[in-house]
């Protein structure tokens, strides 16, 4: 009686990995922040996860512009956690949108704008602790947009679809079988060439005899 044998995950992981060229392990793993991401259990890194852990981050940062607002600690409490909840809720909404648009596109992974999006949460804490201590008034939905936008634009371009690819691993599919990554060589010998021009070949072989 013939026993059947179930691969192990890790080692799915390993022959599929083994079997990448360099270009396609880098458009898998992506820099440092997605590599992170990579090595966590992959019902962790779903992007929904991801998503929402970047909400968690944004609203600890937003405690302080909170007690800022009001005066009682309780009330800056109490609102505190009622934005945290909404924003998490969003973030982690987003994410499972990428992850469908993702599942139908079959769209490879982008390298998001860093210039543009790293420094977008920074400036919208800046603007809402500016706003909520009355120093300028400043629209908050423009705060909320630059606060929001940064990580699901780092999901939906980025980890989305690299998440997808590393379920495909993790169920030992090439997710680049298929797919090319890179030009075919120009074939330039004097044999190709040439072709069946006998008396051109017997010019070069004259000249690479000299």
């Amino acid at each position: 009686m013939l026993q059947h044998t179930v691969m192990e995950p890790h080692v799915r992981w390993s022959e599929v990995v083994s079997q990448l060229r360099p270009e396609d392990e880098d458009l898998l793993f992506g820099t440092s922040l997605s590599r992170r991401f990579s090595r966590l259990p992959l019902w962790l890194s779903h992007p929904a996860n991801i998503g929402m852990f970047y909400g968690f981050l944004i609203s600890l940062a937003l405690i302080f512009p909170y007690i800022l607002r009001y005066d009682s600690l309780n009330e800056s409490f109490s609102n505190w956690l009622m934005f945290s909840a909404l924003f998490m809720a969003a973030c982690l909404v987003l994410g499972f949108a990428s992850l469908i648009l993702v599942s139908f596109s079959k769209r490879m992974p982008m390298t998001p704008p860093r210039v543009i999006l790293y420094p977008m949460p920074f400036v919208g804490i800046a603007l809402l602790g500016m706003d909520y201590s009355n120093i300028l008034d400043i629209p908050s939905g423009l705060s909320l947009f630059v606060l929001l936008l940064p990580g699901p634009a780092y999901v939906h371009l980025s980890w989305a679809p690299r998440w997808r690819l590393l379920c495909m691993i993790d169920e030992g599919v090439n997710p680049f079988d298929g797919v090319k990554t890179y030009s075919e060589p120009v074939e330039d010998s004097a044999d190709s060439l040439a072709g069946e021009y006998i008396e051109l070949l017997q010019v070069v072989d004259a000249f690479e005899s000299e």
